[in-house]
């Protein structure tokens, strides 16, 4: 006999939450088209256009004031990055040289052989036959963890992976979201009490695999156990990803605190249930009760 799964509509009872919950409360929205001012004292920054002498958003976003400039920021939007953004990124290309790799940015970031570090971890000039075993240490496909190293002219990022925290990622779970729900932090790389590791990258893409036993320091980043992962990690990990997916959909800021709170009010649901719009808002709307508490 089959378990039939049967959800029935119920008439939702209004939330109200304070303020402080929610994200965009006594923040301006604007729609392409929106004219923000026609104060003539204010400098036109990124997303706006002057019209008829008024300030009219380019984008959908939130209007930002700083003193004079006013800008939109978009809610939905590529990664636009900076020096020492921190992203997780995937290998597109192998070229002479270079990686080309994909970082949810509007065009792919390159990162150079001479801003890696090699196997060994010694410092070397980069020989021809570094160049040749190029695809040893990165194919196409792979995913890295890398810092922001510089800004090319035509807006493509350089990235380097020279620190031992950077490298080639192994086994665990990518979840894509948007690059506006990341927090800066001091550090994206969190190991969560739950028992599972998260590198929030800057871009939207978001790491989740089993905390590391030991940190094999030798390999500098390049050294991916694949080891079988056990059940109970792979359910932590499993939960987690729907939790960050709930977050997004509810736009939730991420950082370690959000996650991990989100993550213990899903608990008493099954990680499958986790996606329902119901258990979904739920579980967010706890979140958001436990994060004002935590700064009240």
């Amino acid at each position: 006999s089959m378990a039939a799964n049967m959800r029935l509509p119920t008439i939702r009872k209004q939330v109200s939450l304070s303020s402080s919950l929610s994200a965009l409360d006594g923040k301006d929205l604007v729609v392409p088209g929106d004219v923000i001012t026609s104060d003539t004292g204010f400098m036109r920054g990124h997303g706006t256009y002057m019209d008829e002498e008024k300030l009219t958003a380019s984008v959908a976003g939130e209007v930002e004031r700083v003193n004079k400039l006013i800008c939109v920021r978009p809610l939905k939007t590529r990664f636009n990055g900076e020096v020492g953004d921190v992203v997780v990124g995937r290998i597109t290309e192998v070229q002479q040289k270079r990686w080309k790799v994909d970082t949810n940015s509007r065009q792919d970031s390159v990162l150079l052989l001479s801003s890696v570090n090699l196997p060994g971890g010694e410092l070397r000039r980069r020989s021809a036959e570094d160049e040749l075993t190029m695809r040893v240490y990165l194919q196409e496909g792979d995913l890295i963890s890398a810092e922001v190293q510089s800004v090319f002219s035509d807006g493509a990022l350089s990235l380097h992976t020279r620190s031992l925290k950077y490298g080639k990622l192994g086994q665990g779970v990518l979840v894509q979201l948007s690059p506006s729900l990341i927090k800066r932090q001091k550090t994206h790389f969190h190991n969560l009490p739950c028992g599972a590791s998260i590198i929030l990258g800057n871009n939207g893409f978001v790491w989740l695999y089993p905390t590391p036993g030991h940190q094999d320091e030798e390999a500098g980043g390049y050294y991916t156990s694949l080891e079988p992962v056990s059940l109970s990690d792979r359910e932590v990990i499993s939960r987690l990803r729907n939790c960050l997916l709930a977050l997004g959909a509810h736009k939730v800021l991420l950082y370690d605190t959000s996650v991990l709170y989100c993550y213990e009010s899903s608990l008493p649901h099954q990680i499958k249930d986790i996606l329902k719009p119901e258990v979904m808002e739920e579980i967010v709307m706890m979140t958001r009760q436990k994060l004002v508490e935590l700064e009240g």
